[in-house]
């Protein structure tokens, strides 16, 4: 009991008041739910199915928000506001099973949960309360912060901002946890520093298992 104390008050001691989290990539492996719900958009506007192989379209498809992919795909007007439609139309539950959540995620959050404020940052958008509901994990978040709650998703700051409102802290006071240049840029608009979950981006620190976080916020500030 008392070790678990003189812990918390180093942590409280620490500069850094809150964690937040990118979702895709860092708290799931959702490749195969995003790579099955764009497919199914493509079969239903009758285009070709997504090549797996082509990173770059991989890459689109799995870190910006769904508004933004669906441009990405179909640029024309009308085929844009047709592919949200049938975006909307998707029942998200189906995809659930296909998602993996990250080793020790769930233990490093109840390890900080009564230490540090603790945060969703994603361009997901209406997704994410399913997703932590089917994982038993909304307990965890005081602040879920989504594409469709902003006007700009990241890479622009304002997701970010908007957390650190909600947390009365400092730019400098949270850590972003993310694994894609998208998170970088949004983190560095922001001013929040960023630490990278199995990238070799640029970061403050690499995290290669989540426990390790710990160790970050151990640190003197």
């Amino acid at each position: 009991m008392a070790c678990a104390r003189e812990l918390q008050e180093v942590l409280l001691a620490t500069k850094y008041k809150a964690v937040i989290y990118d979702c895709d990539g860092v708290m799931f492996d959702s490749f195969e739910a995003n790579l099955n719900f764009y497919q199914r958009i493509m079969a239903m506007m009758g285009r070709p199915a997504l090549n797996r192989g082509d990173e770059a379209v991989m890459r689109v498809l799995h870190t910006y928000a769904n508004r933004d992919v669906l441009a990405y795909f179909f640029p024309e007007e009308s085929d844009h506001q047709q592919s949200l439609r049938y975006a909307g139309a998707i029942d998200y539950r189906e995809l659930v099973p296909l998602m993996q959540m990250e080793e020790g995620f769930r233990e490093t959050l109840a390890k900080l949960v009564p230490l540090v404020g603790l945060a969703v940052c994603t361009n997901r958008s209406t997704s994410m309360d399913l997703v932590l509901e089917s994982f038993g994990l909304q307990g965890y978040f005081g602040c879920v912060m989504t594409a469709a709650k902003v006007a700009n998703p990241k890479p622009h700051p304002e997701p970010l901002l908007k957390v650190l409102t909600h947390f009365r802290i400092a730019p400098d006071e949270a850590l972003f946890v993310g694994d894609s240049e998208v998170d970088r840029q949004a983190a560095a608009a922001a001013g929040v520093p960023f630490v990278a979950y199995k990238s070799e981006l640029p970061a403050l620190a690499i995290l290669n298992r989540h426990e390790e976080i710990l160790d970050l916020l151990l640190s003197p500030p």
